[in-house]
């Protein structure tokens, strides 16, 4: 009787859109709760990971959100003054990175503050502050201003701008890190960075939070990078291969 009832299913294997036999299907296996009558650590509330809003003192109002008509450079500049000689933090920046910045857009002997530290200035050819780029982050239908300042050994201040209704701006996110790359995806800033294991990136999303009023580590993962010339020899850390 059994083989008889296999009958219909074979003789419309070749038939289109008949039914086939997948094969076994594996038994669904929940998550199981090892040691339950432990008691476990108590945790108490991690403190956000990311720098907290604040506003950019020193640059003109922002028209109607609008932060496409913001001097990236005058916005960083402004923050250096109002943070000067910091070295650690959401505006830690070394002293020639900040000098070079200073100078961006500035014309020899312009004033005699400038040529005070013309020498110090002179070693930096090109703006630090990188072109911006623009997204809507906060789901405001608004963009924010995306800026990216390059550092010594690699390293990138990668800051996010946006616009209150007032016309102020509010720094939403800070964060200086060994970058590899930093895209968008979505409203995210996604950074990769090496990670502490040699062929391995880290892979950080920021996401903006309507309670803290700003951006913060959302997810982290740890990919391998594939082969190749920009593969795990020339992007993670560890000594470099030795040739013959």
């Amino acid at each position: 009787m059994p083989a008889l009832a296999l009958l219909p299913l074979l003789a419309g294997c070749g038939d289109t859109g008949g039914l086939v036999g997948a094969g076994a299907t594996p038994t669904a296996s929940g998550p199981v709760h090892l040691w339950p009558d432990r008691a476990g650590a108590s945790v108490p509330p991690a403190d956000p990971g990311g720098a907290p809003p604040e506003y950019v003192k020193g640059i003109p109002p922002v028209h109607d959100q609008d932060v496409h008509g913001v001097d990236p450079v005058a916005l960083v500049q402004a923050e250096l003054r109002a943070h000067p000689n910091t070295g650690v933090g959401a505006d830690g920046m070394p002293p020639e990175t900040a000098a070079a910045i200073r100078a961006c857009g500035k014309d020899e002997g312009e004033d005699a503050e400038a040529e005070a530290e013309a020498e110090a200035e002179a070693e930096a050819a090109v703006c630090p502050v990188l072109t911006p780029y623009y997204r809507d982050l906060t789901g405001n239908g608004k963009d924010e201003l995306i800026v990216g300042i390059e550092l010594p050994d690699k390293m990138m201040s990668v800051r996010v701008y946006t616009a209150d209704p007032d016309g102020r701006l509010n720094r939403i996110m800070a964060t200086t890190e060994t970058v590899v790359s930093v895209e968008l995806a979505g409203r995210d800033v996604v950074l990769r960075v090496p990670s502490g294991n040699r062929g391995y990136e880290l892979i950080t999303a920021w996401s903006w939070d309507e309670k803290q009023l700003t951006m913060l580590p959302t997810r982290e993962q740890i990919v391998r990078v594939p082969s190749g010339p920009q593969g795990p020899a020339s992007r993670g850390p560890g000594p470099a291969p030795v040739r013959p």
